[in-house]
C-alpha cells in the first residue's frame, strides 16, 4: 500500500519544476477530478496501524514550541475573564474609532476646507 502511495505522490508531483507544467499545484489541470477521500483514510489507518499517530502528534507539537505557539506547561486557564476583558477593550477602541470617524464626517460637511487644511492626509483611509 505504501508502494502505490507513493507512486500516486510521483506521479500527481511529476509536473513540478517544468515550464510547461501547469500552474496549478502539482501540476494539476482544471478539470482535474480533485482529491479522492479514500487517501486521507489510508493514511490515518496506516499511522494508527504503525502507531504512529503519538509520533506525529508529539512532532507537530514539538515544531509549534519550536515556533513559540505554546509554552512549556504550567496553569491552563479555564475560565473566560481574560476573552472577555479583551472584548470589552476592544469594543472601547471600536467605539473611539467610530466616534473619531463621525466626528470627521461631521465637520467634512460643516467646515470641509478647514478639516482639509487641519487633517493628516491617511486620516481619509484609515477613518
Amino acid at each position: 500500500m505504501s508502494r502505490v502511495l507513493g507512486q500516486r505522490a510521483r506521479t500527481v508531483l511529476r509536473g513540478r519544476g517544468r515550464s510547461d507544467a501547469s500552474p496549478l499545484p502539482g501540476g494539476l489541470e482544471l478539470d482535474d477530478p480533485g482529491f479522492d477521500f479514500s487517501v486521507l483514510s489510508e493514511f490515518r489507518t496506516r499511522l494508527i496501524e504503525g502507531s504512529a499517530e503519538r509520533r506525529v502528534f508529539t512532532q507537530v507539537l514539538d515544531a509549534c514550541r519550536e515556533a513559540g505557539l505554546l509554552g512549556r506547561g504550567g496553569p491552563v486557564r479555564t475560565d473566560s475573564t481574560h476573552v472577555l476583558a479583551a472584548v470589552r477593550t476592544l469594543n472601547r477602541l471600536e467605539l473611539i474609532g467610530e466616534t473619531v470617524r463621525a466626528a470627521l464626517n461631521a465637520l467634512a460637511v460643516v467646515a470641509p476646507d478647514w478639516l482639509a487644511s487641519w487633517m493628516p492626509k491617511e486620516w481619509p483611509d484609515r477613518y
